[in-house]
């Protein structure tokens, strides 16, 4: 019997995707997390792509991991998301539970999240393993966006966030994990947690774009989550977060002087309130 003959996979791709693909090599990319309609609007004209992560059960919902995140969640908020988006790329998490038995599982529930949200692609978490998952939505025309490193989909709480890359063995799964994803057809690879020099030379060495979050500034981009940037988070904070805002300060402010306003009486004055006509 002849061996079996190498399969290229060839996807026809949106030109926003293809857009992305092409700052690799001209410039910085820029990523942030968005969830709701009035962040997209306010968020959109700085970013190449939002994402619609599932950060958001610990961001929004309080919850102590991304686990929490459910494939009714992600649909809402990528709704939510592409009904402001003007001109960034939108991918959406596909949540834990949601895809990782098969590759026929993580097609159906791609193709619902594309379907009900109208968003370019889907993000998923894993390298090799997750290789046959990725060229199973390529091949079906499902713009991918891969995630290796720290994965965490599999934390079982926060201490479970735990760098990745430091000894022999990592670095080297961790290489073979972008290879595979990019083989099978992944537009762009999330490297987390991985220290340096191995998410740099990850970054060398990849063909597609790499962004980057508590990886190198080698990466062809970064992407960091919208509230901790702004100072909303009130949860843990990770090293490689830089607060470029400290709206929870203002929020509590305002709220302060709300109090104040109500309770003595300077609010409502004439100006807010209804009268008949005269």
């Amino acid at each position: 019997m002849p061996p079996p003959r190498a399969v290229t996979i060839i996807m026809v791709e949106s030109p926003r995707i293809e857009q992305f693909k092409s700052l690799k090599g001209q410039r910085k990319i820029v990523c942030l997390t968005a969830y709701s309609a009035p962040m997209t609007h306010a968020l959109d004209p700085h970013c190449d792509l939002l994402l619609v992560g599932d950060s958001v059960a610990m961001v929004l919902y309080g919850m102590d991991t991304t686990q929490g995140a459910d494939l009714d969640m992600m649909i809402r908020h990528g709704q939510a998301v592409m009904r402001r988006r003007q001109t960034a790329v939108v991918i959406i998490d596909l949540p834990a539970g949601s895809y990782e038995n098969s590759p026929e599982q993580a097609l159906a529930t791609a193709r619902r999240v594309l379907d009900e949200t109208g968003a370019d692609g889907v993000k998923l978490e894993g390298g090799s393993q997750m290789a046959g998952h990725v060229a199973r939505l390529v091949e079906s025309d499902i713009a991918v966006l891969a995630h290796i490193g720290l994965l965490p989909q599999k934390a079982t709480s926060k201490s479970g966030f735990r760098i990745t890359g430091r000894t022999a063995e990592e670095a080297e799964q961790l290489a073979s994990d972008a290879r595979a994803v990019c083989d099978a057809g992944a537009f762009g690879i999330v490297m987390e947690g991985i220290i340096e020099p191995v998410a740099a030379s990850i970054a060398a060495n990849c063909p597609v774009p790499t962004i980057g979050i508590g990886a190198s500034p080698a990466c062809d981009g970064q992407i960091l989550v919208t509230e901790d940037i702004l100072g909303l988070y009130d949860g843990f904070t990770p090293k490689f977060v830089e607060k470029f805002a400290d709206l929870q300060t203002d929020i509590g402010a305002a709220a302060a002087a709300f109090h104040e306003a109500v309770v003595s009486e300077t609010f409502p004055l004439e100006q807010h309130l209804f009268w008949p006509k005269q």
